[in-house]
């Protein structure tokens, strides 16, 4: 647990801190909760109010007639669909009331705390106005790659809040903190283990750990969440002893179906299973020479009479690569492996898709399967988690950057359309779709780490609730919300966030070229880390130039996977976005970008410019001593400290060894070792 940083500190509190405003129209005295809808947002409300306002209001059976009030009701036939709310604000005879209309029991409980929402960010009470909003995908998830015995995979802010020296053991207290934060920006389902599931995590399925389980699925569903669980493939013959997990065995088909009765009976609202399946060398079909859609199917099936889903990932590639053979591409494999299978799942299988075709590097195209997959239920996966993108020691903001996957275009129904609406909740009769994000969540007492990570979750649940809210709109709602609203606080905090992640990418990845990290935990710069590896190979940097050929006529044939026109404009280094170029094509070190300067001094220019506004990064935060908890301010001083570190590390040995390479001396006369 961070020394730096106390359970009473505001960013435990998070974006929930709510401050006394200072002056309001708005006194409400009563709480009217009607139809038996809403206890747990009863609770948010009062304590919320107290803190806002100064008011705890009385809970009582009807409106008295007289006096500030709220009245939080279920109406199934108000206009706004599932999980959806109304809030409308009535004045009357000298009196404020506030009418959160909800169309169910989870519709009243995001309904209420975007009341709350409203009240912190001082929304202007002086005339009567009408709020309408729901959640635009069906699933907006959160995947925690948490293991038995506390640790995380891919974990950057403390131990797991789950599990603890092999038990499930989470503190009930924390449990529950967690729930309210989560179900406060619309996340509906958490998977609570590691997608590589492990021996010990492969016996949750068993009933001494689904007692346990109960408890933690029983705090989830007071906030509308459904509890998930990563699942072994292998598990009929681990836990029931079989010979075979072939999915087409009828043995197996019933071990699969008496599990699921089973964990249903301890766990009636509980969602379903994520399955990595044929993957990094976990189990999955191919053992049996069968396909992605009968090792989906079989659970499926088992789930289906209690309207259990399973996820199952497509981040399936041959880990056994040969760094010789420039045909092969890593990042051809999910496409190659699924597109074909479109339209044959059940229809309570989603297939999880990672934003990119690689894995969440800083800078990738957007995965072709998230327009070749019409007739399928998709989830777009994201990394909240910053496992390439600084680990929560360097500042990187993700949201511009998801913000740039999801308006991308695709066809969809044969029309131009965005990835974001390809996600998007249509209505009852369309297929499912949503959002899944690799959490950044453990027991540090900030929850992340660093505590301007929490940017990152929080972004992550508006996105998923909805895709066309704008970045300025959602930075400035988490900072407003978790800081309060210092103008100076505000607008340096916006601008730092906002740059994060563009100086990150300049001192790190050169035009689309990722995985130059160090090998294992992906920290710090190492160029040739994984160039030889069976994982893929990245750069192809040689002494005349650098970046991978992926075009139709001369490389992998990976360009092919592209809808028109982006398989036309990827296809060509001239129409090729800049900031892709060498994910796309292998081009001298002399080849001239727009700017005017070639790709090896650009190179040197972006990674000594993104070196230094780290600097700047410093110099802002410095501008905010005084006006933030000194704790807080401390802790985020102590990161960027060692992000300049880290900033001026990755400058030179990303530009020595390409000096060394190429030959070519920068322009500007700088330092190389």
């Amino acid at each position: 647990m961070n020394p730096l940083l106390s359970l009473d500190s505001p960013m435990y509190s998070a974006w929930l801190t709510y401050r006394r405003r200072k002056s309001t129209p708005f006194y409400p005295r009563f709480l009217v909760v009607e139809n038996g809808v809403g206890e747990t947002a009863a609770t948010e409300l009062r304590e919320g109010l107290f803190n806002l306002l100064g008011a705890r209001p009385v809970l009582v059976p009807e409106d008295p007639g007289s006096g500030d009030g709220v009245v939080v009701d279920g109406d199934p036939s108000a206009s706004v669909q599932a999980g959806g709310y109304r809030i409308q604000y009535e004045r009357n005879d000298g009196r404020w009331l506030a009418r959160i209309t909800g169309h169910d029991a989870l519709g009243c409980l995001y309904g209420s705390f975007a009341f709350l929402s409203q009240l912190q960010q001082r929304q202007d009470l002086s005339v009567p106005f009408i709020v309408e909003d729901w959640p635009r995908m069906s699933l907006r998830m959160l995947d925690h790659w948490d293991n038995l015995d506390g640790t995380i995979e891919r974990g950057y802010a403390g131990s797991s809040i789950f599990f603890r020296d092999g038990m499930i053991d989470p503190d009930p207290s924390r449990l529950t903190d967690y729930a309210r934060l989560v179900a406060s920006i619309g996340i509906n389902a958490v998977c609570i283990n590691n997608v590589n599931v492990h021996e010990p995590e492969t016996r949750f399925l068993a009933p001494p750990y689904l007692e346990r389980l109960r408890s933690v699925a029983n705090r989830f569903r007071a906030y509308g969440l459904h509890l998930y669980l990563s699942v072994n493939f292998a598990s009929p013959m681990i836990l029931g002893g079989l010979l075979t997990a072939d999915p087409l065995d009828p043995t197996v088909a019933m071990w699969w179906q008496t599990t699921a009765e089973r964990v249903y009976s301890y766990i009636p609202n509980f969602g379903g299973f994520v399955v990595k399946a044929d993957s990094e060398f976990r189990p999955g079909p191919f053992t049996y020479g069968r396909s992605h859609v009968d090792g989906a199917s079989v659970i499926a099936n088992a789930l289906a009479p209690f309207h259990g889903t399973v996820v199952w990932r497509c981040f399936v590639y041959n880990a056994q690569q040969d760094w010789r053979d420039k045909k092969i591409d890593r990042a051809r494999a999910a496409y190659e492996f699924f597109q074909p299978l479109d339209g044959r799942f059940p229809s309570n299988v989603f297939l999880q898709v990672k934003n990119g075709p690689m894995d969440f590097q800083v800078r990738e195209p957007v995965s072709p399967l998230m327009g070749a997959l019409p007739k399928t239920s998709l989830l777009m996966e994201v990394q909240i988690t910053q496992e390439y993108t600084g680990q929560q020691r360097d500042l990187f903001y993700l949201v511009p950057f998801w913000k740039e996957v999801l308006d991308f275009t695709i066809l969809g129904h044969g029309e131009a359309t965005t990835v974001g609406h390809r996600l998007m909740q249509v209505g009852p009769d369309e297929m499912r779709s949503g959002m899944v994000g690799v959490a950044n969540v453990g027991d540090d007492p900030d929850w992340t780490g660093h505590p301007l990570a929490q940017a990152n979750l929080y972004g992550f649940g508006r996105l998923a609730w909805n895709p066309q809210l704008s970045e300025p709109e959602i930075t400035r709602e988490w900072v407003a919300r978790t800081f309060g609203w210092d103008i100076l606080v505000n607008k340096t905090l916006e601008t730092m966030l906002t740059a994060s992640g563009q100086i990150y990418e300049a001192y790190t990845a050169p035009l689309g070229v990722g995985w130059m990290v160090n090998p294992g935990h992906h920290y710090g710069p190492n160029v040739d880390g994984y160039e030889y590896s069976q994982w893929g190979t990245y750069h192809y940097a040689d002494s005349q130039g650098m970046g991978v050929d992926r075009t139709r006529t001369t490389g992998t044939g990976y360009v092919a996977q592209y809808q028109q026109p982006w398989r036309d404009i990827f296809e060509s280094p001239a129409t090729c976005p800049e900031s892709l170029l060498l994910f796309f094509h292998h081009v001298p070190y002399t080849h001239r970008l727009q700017s005017g300067k070639t790709v090896i001094q650009h190179i040197y220019d972006s990674h000594f410019e993104g070196a230094a506004n780290v600097d700047w990064l410093i110099s802002q935060w410095d501008l905010l001593k005084g006006h933030i908890d000194i704790a807080v301010w401390n802790r985020v001083f102590q990161r960027l400290q060692q992000q300049r570190v880290n900033a001026r590390e990755w400058c030179d040995v990303v530009t020595t060894y390409f000096w060394r390479k190429s030959g070519i001396p920068d322009r500007r006369g700088r330092l190389f070792y």
